[in-house]
């Protein structure tokens, strides 16, 4: 489990339900479709309640008379939630989608584009959620108010390693097995979660170390607005630009091809590897799905709004891509059991 960043704060109790009134989603996509004519693709603005993306995109693909794998998506959104997103179909295929009705399912837009959707093609989600029988919201509002200053921690959240919380086990053995598995989807779940658990152990040494937003010498800086990474060389210059958000340390998703840190922290990083009884080596018997790359260990609250009314929070913000909500509720509210929340693509 990755401390809380907001530990000298006391929880601020309550309930967050997984109904989609109280877990709204909006995809904030990477690009909007240009609607020029000649665009071979259809871009289609969804808005769904109580239906997982790919049981959308079955719908839509039955209505429009064409395979499944020809609908895609930027970004995986849950059952359990009020969510709007972008889909994309061929566009000779769009025009059948004329009276599509489906429970839960509206179509709001259809707009012509040159390319096809790809998953990973969304900048972030903008989240709108309500948490209700909130004991102390002094305390929530101090601890929401932190994470708006100092970055949110950018750890994987519970879903992702499973119903059973077994996935990263899982993981490890296929790894140390040689990279052999029957299933191909269930091996890149697999890897992926162990790669993230290997992650979320990183960002935890350096909390309980008080290095979450310390620059290292040899840490691997991100930079915050293009993405691109260096190595640190000089802590004195790069920690006023860490300060001001301009960059950020990163934490390793252990592969051969990930950007290797030094010094300091390359130290931090072989400790936590060493305690696993694996090495960087052992991430090659993964193939494509253990490359490796490097992931931000702080996130930004964009936009953030709170709002209390009572007893009830209705808290709004937008993280990037691959990050996620769980973590900020769980600074609020530190429950004995970390709560679970739909996935956010």
């Amino acid at each position: 489990m990755v401390p809380h960043l907001t530990s000298g704060v006391p929880g601020c109790g309550g309930a967050f339900k997984a109904s989609p009134e109280d877990f709204e989603v909006d995809e904030i996509p990477a690009y909007e479709p240009d609607g020029q004519p000649g665009g071979e693709h259809a871009f289609v603005f969804v808005e769904k309640r109580g239906r997982s993306t790919p049981e959308v995109a079955k719908l839509i693909a039955r209505q429009a008379g064409i395979p499944e794998r020809e609908v895609s998506w930027a970004g995986l959104k849950d059952k359990q939630a009020v969510t709007r997103q972008w889909v994309s179909l061929p566009w000779k295929a769009a025009a059948r989608l004329e009276g599509f009705a489906a429970p839960g399912v509206t179509l709001h837009r259809v707009v012509r584009h040159k390319n096809k959707l790809k998953s990973g093609h969304l900048r972030g989600n903008r989240f709108s959620l309500v948490v209700r029988g909130v004991r102390d919201v002094g305390a929530a509002r101090t601890s929401f108010e932190l994470l708006c200053a100092r970055g949110v921690p950018n750890a994987f959240g519970a879903q992702r390693f499973g119903a059973k919380g077994d996935n990263a086990a899982r993981g490890k053995q296929v790894l140390l097995s040689g990279g052999r598995h029957r299933d191909r989807f269930e091996r890149k779940l697999f890897l992926s979660a162990y790669q993230s658990l290997l992650f979320n152990r990183v960002l935890a040494l350096r909390l309980e170390r008080g290095l979450f937003s310390t620059v290292l010498a040899g840490d691997v800086l991100k930079k915050q607005l293009t993405g691109g990474e260096f190595v640190c060389d000089s802590p004195a210059v790069d920690q006023p630009r860490a300060d001001a958000f301009e960059v950020s340390p990163t934490g390793p998703l252990f592969g051969p091809e990930m950007r290797a840190p030094t010094g300091a922290a390359l130290e931090l990083e072989r400790a936590v590897l060493a305690d696993e009884g694996v090495t960087l080596e052992t991430f090659s018997a993964g193939g494509d799905e253990t490359r490796g790359a490097r992931r931000l260990l702080r996130v930004l609250l964009e936009a953030p709004t709170f709002e209390a009314q009572g007893d009830t929070l209705r808290l709004g913000f937008a993280l990037p891509a691959g990050s996620y909500a769980t973590v900020v509720l769980n600074e609020l509210i530190k429950p004995a059991d970390e709560v679970e929340l739909p996935s956010e693509g």
